[in-house]
C-alpha cells in the first residue's frame, strides 16, 4: 500500500494575481496566510501586494481583506479590532496588518507607534523588499547601505544609498510589546512558526520578513530563495525573536558566507565591483555583517547546524 501523500496546504492567496515571476513578497504573503489559516482579518496598505492582488472587480484574497492608504494600515487594523470587540465577534479571528517596508518604516511609522502603544490585539507583519518597489524602486528607510535605487545619491562618485538600514524591529520592541520577530521567505518553517506565535499573542505583535525583489534588486527570478538564504548566511539579515523585551532564539549561521557572494548576484550592488573604491565599500559591508553575527551571537560552533528551512 502506497504511503498517503501529505495534504496540500490551502492557498488563501489565489493564483492568477499580477505579481512578477519569482516575487519574494507574493511568496511571503502565501506563506503568511498558510500559517494563519482563514480566521484572519487583513488590513493591507498601498504597495506591491495591494496592486497585484486587487484589480477591480477581482481579488486574490480568500480572507476578509481591506485596502488602506500607505500611511494608515495600523490605524485601520486598530479600528477593525475595536469594532470586532464592540460587536462581540473578537473570537472570530485575529486582525493582521500586511504592509511593505515603505508603508512600515517610513510612511506608516506614526500609526504603527500608536497601535503598539495603545495595545491593540493586532499582529503587524512587514514584508521587507528594501525599497518602494511598486512605484519604481525608490529608496526607503529599509534600503541597505550602498544599494543603488532611483532616488539614492546619483553620480559617478556615488556608491548609492549612504544610510544604514533602519532597525524597525528594535523600534517596535521599544514600545514594550510582548513579541517581535524577524524571519525570511527563504526559511518557510521559521516564517510559519513565528507568524503563528505572533497571532497567538494577546495584544500587539510585530514581524518583519525579508522578501527579495528580483526586479528591483536585479537578479534572476529563479534565485529568490537562494538570495534570501544568502542574506542570512552572510550575516546581513538576522533572524531572531524578542519576547517580553528579551532577545531569544537567534538563528545560528553554521558557516558564514562572504558578503561578495550575496552582493555580486544583484544589479543594485554591481557598481561596487566596477567603481574605484568599491573594494573598500564592500569591506564596510563585510564589517557590518561580522558585527551583526557577533552582536547577536549567531555563529554556530564548528560541526553544528541550527538553520531550519
Amino acid at each position: 500500500m502506497q504511503a498517503q501523500e501529505a495534504e496540500r496546504p490551502i492557498d488563501l492567496l489565489a493564483s492568477g494575481h499580477r505579481a512578477c515571476a519569482g516575487c519574494g513578497a507574493a511568496l511571503t504573503i502565501q506563506a503568511i496566510l498558510r500559517a494563519t489559516g482563514a480566521n484572519v482579518f487583513v488590513a493591507n496598505s498601498t504597495g506591491c501586494m495591494e496592486i497585484i492582488s486587487s484589480q477591480y472587480p477581482q481579488s486574490a484574497w480568500k480572507v476578509p481583506w481591506i485596502h488602506s492608504l500607505f500611511e494608515n494600515a495600523a490605524a485601520v487594523a486598530s479600528g477593525i479590532e475595536v469594532a470586532l470587540k464592540a460587536l462581540g465577534r473578537d473570537d472570530e479571528g485575529k486582525v493582521v496588518v500586511i504592509a511593505g517596508d515603505g508603508g512600515t518604516v517610513d510612511i506608516g511609522m506614526q500609526a504603527i507607534s500608536g497601535m503598539l502603544e495603545r495595545g491593540h490585539d493586532v499582529c503587524y507583519i512587514c514584508y521587507d523588499n528594501e525599497a518602494y518597489m511598486n512605484t519604481g524602486n525608490q529608496r526607503s528607510g529599509s534600503t541597505p547601505f550602498d544599494a543603488s535605487t532611483t532616488t539614492s545619491p546619483f553620480g559617478k562618485k556615488s556608491f548609492g544609498n549612504d544610510r544604514p538600514k533602519k532597525n524597525m524591529p528594535a523600534i517596535a520592541a521599544a514600545h514594550g510589546i510582548a513579541y517581535v520577530a524577524t524571519t525570511s521567505v527563504g526559511y518557510p518553517r521559521d516564517l510559519a512558526k513565528k507568524v503563528q506565535k505572533g497571532i497567538a499573542v494577546r495584544g500587539p505583535a510585530y514581524l518583519q520578513i525579508h522578501a527579495p525583489c528580483n526586479v528591483g534588486w536585479g537578479f534572476d527570478s529563479a534565485k529568490t530563495i537562494e538570495i534570501a538564504r544568502l542574506a542570512v548566511e552572510t550575516g546581513l539579515w538576522m533572524m531572531y525573536e524578542i519576547v517580553d523585551g528579551e532577545l531569544v532564539n537567534v538563528m545560528k549561521v553554521p558557516r558564514q558566507q562572504p558578503v561578495e557572494e550575496y552582493l555580486k548576484q544583484q544589479r543594485r550592488f554591481a557598481h561596487l565591483f566596477k567603481m574605484p573604491g568599491g573594494e573598500a565599500q564592500i569591506k564596510l559591508i563585510q564589517d557590518a555583517a561580522n558585527y551583526n553575527l557577533e552582536r547577536y551571537k549567531a555563529v554556530s560552533p564548528v560541526g553544528t547546524r541550527e538553520i531550519q528551512t
